[in-house]
Formats: structure tokens, sequence, C-alpha cells
């Protein structure tokens, strides 16, 4: 009897968890990783999380809490202004490649095409970067794309 209540509960605690569903999408991934409140913020406000729930794939290359920190003092807030949307919707569009692009798949100096419309350029060389920005850790799965985790937010040249 206590053999199969642990079995049934070993069970139920694999089949539940989070860590081997890969049912979430990017937005409910990032969400529950529990470092990207200021980016699902900045999601919300431009409009985006609908896409970003969509069928993809994307691949994102998302600024943690602390990237968004390291901005000037008032940008997040000035950016979160709806008469700002259209600025904050190209910068985090900037952060966000069509197509699932795993860590395999990065070489020095490639270039890829944003769909915000502009290119980040990937860096091998002390490690991978995209615009400079660090990749401080790659391919986290979500049901619709990859999310790579940037130690800094990336601008579009405006």
């Amino acid at each position: 009897m206590i053999r199969r209540t642990f079995i049934a509960l070993t069970t139920a605690t694999f089949l539940s968890s989070p860590a081997w569903a890969q049912d979430k999408d990017i937005v409910d991934t990032a969400v529950g990783a529990g470092n990207f409140t200021t980016l699902a913020a900045a999601l919300e406000a431009a409009g985006l999380v609908e896409t970003l729930k969509g069928e993809g794939p994307f691949t994102v290359f998302a600024p943690t809490d602390a990237a968004f920190a390291a901005l000037p003092a008032g940008t997040v807030e000035d950016l979160l202004k709806p008469e700002n949307k259209d600025k904050l919707t190209a910068i985090l569009t900037y952060h966000v490649v069509p197509g699932k692009v795993m860590s395999t798949d990065l070489s020095e100096r490639l270039k890829a095409a944003t769909v915000q419309g502009g290119e980040v350029t990937i860096t091998l060389e002390g490690g991978p970067k995209v615009d400079g920005a660090v990749i401080s850790a790659p391919d986290i799965a979500a049901s619709n794309g990859v999310i790579h985790v940037i130690d800094s937010v990336i601008m579009p040249k405006m």
C-alpha cells in the first residue's frame, strides 16, 4: 500500500512539474521564471502579450529585471507611458527574431532580422552576445519558440 501511494505521488509530481511540461508559451515561461517582471509589464503596455502567446515560432532575447534597472533613471517609466507605445513596441520587437534560433545555430558575426525590421548581430568571442548584450542563459524552450536571457536591453537604431 505504501509503495503504491509513493508511486502515485511520484508520478503525479512528475507529470505536473513545470520543468517537464513544455506546454508553456514564451510569455508564460518568462513570467514563471520570476526575473522578467519588467519585461512582462512592457509587453503588456505595448500590446504584445497575445502576439508572443501566438503560434510562432519566435526567438526572444529577453532582458532580465536587472537589465531594465540598468537603464538610465526614469527610462522604463517613460517608455511605459501610453504616448510612448510606438517606441516601446519598436524596442521590444527588436528583441524578437522570427523562427526558433537555438544557440547551436549561432555563428560569429551572424546577422538576424528582427520583427522590428532591424538586424541584430551575434558575436561569439568571449561568450555569446547579441548586439553586445551577454546571452547568460541560452535555449530556454517554450511551446512556441525559445528564450535566450540577456544582461542588457538592446536598442534598435532609430
